[in-house]
């Protein structure tokens, strides 16, 4: 079962036993052809396989195409990854949408590569490949992720982790999202990509500060679905008009090499949002405007 270069470590070893003991099968210990680090391939019990707590939500559309699939093929080709937080459990950051499919197909088996360093659980976005993630997706992964990292890892930062998370403006849009699913997270996104830095201070602490980051971001929405509103009732109803109130009242502009901080960026913009003259905007404004950009999300 070992190849000839040796033999594993001891974490590896237990890791193999663990997953014999769990009512496993271990098919084969190798070394992976990149870092070359030790991981296991195995047949996992279907019932002690779930989603790591930290991802996305499943999206039945996709179980159902990827169910069809793999029936018309009559095999499962694709081993999901998997670690295990504690004996009798393994947790699969990439591999929930095929685990359902194989649950559906009363499949007793997940072949599964299972990685000693449990801490690969968080490094969902690079790993979760499965199906594309859209921006909802992405944040709300994020934010699931650093509450978890909030309980388990309180000492250490958002620095600590800015593979895991990606970028800085998940963690806030992850908030906002929590919140309302439907939040329009797209429209804010091309100022917050800007402006959103990763935080330094313990994750409890900062979790604190990105809670009034979302407050602002939640405040300047509130004042733009007002001034949507108004335009709405002016018969301007486009898929742009939230993009495009934000494009005229951003205090950002591509001509600054010096950008101002996150707050003083969403203090200038909600006061200028509330001041926006709804009477001056026109139809064509919005309709050309909306060839440079695409509806928000």
């Amino acid at each position: 079962m070992f190849p000839e270069d040796g033999k594993p470590p001891a974490l590896v070893t237990r890791l193999v036993e663990q997953v014999e003991a769990d009512g496993g099968h271990v098919l084969a210990v190798y070394r992976e052809p990149v870092g070359d680090r030790w991981q296991t391939f195995c047949l996992l019990p279907i019932d002690k396989v779930e989603p790591t707590p930290y991802q996305r939500d499943l999206s039945p559309t996709h179980v159902k195409r990827l169910q069809e699939v793999v029936k018309r093929i009559d095999r499962f080709v694709d081993p999901i990854v998997a670690v295990s937080p504690r004996p009798g459990l393994y947790w699969t950051p990439n591999g929930h949408h095929r685990r359902t499919v194989l649950q559906k197909l009363k499949a007793k088996w997940v072949p599964a590569i299972v990685v000693p360093e449990a801490e690969v659980a968080y490094q969902i976005l690079a790993l979760n490949t499965e199906k594309a993630h859209n921006l909802k997706e992405k944040s709300l992964e994020v934010i699931r992720m650093y509450r978890g990292l909030v309980e388990e890892r309180p000492k250490s930062s958002e620095e600590d982790f800015t593979f895991e998370f990606e970028a800085p403006h998940f963690i806030t849009l992850g908030l906002l999202y929590e919140e309302n699913k439907r939040f329009a997270g797209g429209a804010f996104a091309p100022i917050l990509r800007r402006v959103d830095k990763f935080l330094k201070g313990k994750l409890p602490d900062t979790l604190e500060t990105r809670g009034e980051r979302a407050a602002a971001v939640r405040a300047a929405d509130a004042a733009l679905v007002k001034v949507v509103a108004a335009l709405k009732k002016r018969g301007i109803n486009h898929p742009y008009v939230k993009n495009f109130v934000l494009a005229r009242t951003t205090p950002l502009t591509r001509a600054r090499k010096t950008l101002p901080s996150f707050d003083q960026t969403f203090s200038r913009l909600l006061s200028a949002i509330e001041a926006f003259d709804v009477g001056k905007v026109r139809y064509e404004d919005v309709q050309r405007s909306a060839v440079y950009g695409a509806p928000a999300d």
